[in-house]
């Protein structure tokens, strides 16, 4: 799933390639994709791009006024074609759901792999109609600390996992790069937000700027169907159980979900304790 890192870097490749082209039309072949009815899709024709932004997890592209958002959820993405296809989109066939075309022939394609149809598209006329944008908590890479000691009080009895997670608590952390900034914290992700002392509070503060912001350079102008090896690349535990850990050479182990997993070191973040393999809290379903 993109998170914040990536969305941050698809909306400054997209910037540079949006702003100040003007809308030819937009198709959507993923019905279920298309959350909004007023204003209609149609409305965003003739119009010119005046902006692109990351919003949480969020793209959120300003057509004159207008906002067309965007969350890739876990299996979208979107390209940009110098040159799109004259072939009209088939609803409901291909991995294509959404296409904007432009008045110089480029333009782009929101796809979504798989079966599950998560990916999701709202035109509205201030970003906050939009129920996931106006439900989200404080961008990390503005936090302060006092922000997020607030955030830790507030939410004691949340575990740190689940708590990165939640998007009304922290925009834009994902499965992935909450995994990161535990591991650099050197914090359990079973630990509960009210348990940590100051020193525990420190580091994560920490680890969320600097895993963020490195991220964030290291994505900065790299072309968008890049990202995603780019992300895989850099992880120091997630996605790589049974590895070595980068930090003590123990192995980096997993716990499993329905849907998800986490990978963690025992020996930099538990005490050398395995962790059960159960379900966190309520925000990680």
């Amino acid at each position: 799933m993109p998170e914040l890192p990536e969305v941050e870097a698809l909306a400054g490749f997209l910037r540079e390639r949006l702003v100040g082209r003007v809308v030819a039309g937009v198709y959507v072949a993923g019905i279920a994709t298309l959350k909004t009815y007023d204003p209609p899709v149609t409305s965003l024709g003739g119009l010119s791009i005046t902006d692109v932004v990351r919003r949480g997890k969020f793209l959120d592209i300003d057509v004159d006024g207008l906002h067309l958002a965007v969350h890739l959820a876990r299996a979208g993405w979107v390209r940009w074609r110098e040159s799109l296809p004259e072939t009209p989109l088939r609803p409901g066939k291909g991995p294509i759901v959404l296409r904007v075309h432009l008045d110089d022939g480029s333009g782009l394609d929101f796809t979504e792999a798989g079966t599950t149809k998560k990916l999701a598209v709202y035109v509205v006329r201030d970003a906050s109609d939009v129920p996931g944008i106006a439900r989200l908590g404080p961008d990390p890479l503005t936090l302060d600390r006092a922000a997020l000691e607030a955030l830790l009080d507030e939410h004691a009895r949340t575990q740190l996992k689940g708590l990165l997670r939640s998007q009304s608590i922290i925009a834009g952390i994902g499965n992935a790069y909450s995994d990161e900034i535990l591991h650099v914290a050197r914090l359990s992700p079973f630990g509960l937000a009210g348990n940590l002392d100051d020193d525990g509070r420190g580091r994560l503060f920490v680890a969320i700027g600097s895993t963020l912001r490195d991220a964030v350079e290291r994505s900065a102008g790299l072309p968008a169907s890049e990202l995603k090896d780019d992300k895989r690349a850099a992880m120091r535990v997630h996605g790589r159980t049974g590895q070595e850990c980068p930090e003590c050479g123990d192995v980096v182990r997993e716990v499993s979900f329905a849907d998800s997993s986490l990978q963690y070191c025992a020996r930099c973040q538990t005490g050398g304790k395995l962790l059960a393999d159960r379900r966190l809290s309520r925000l990680l379903k």
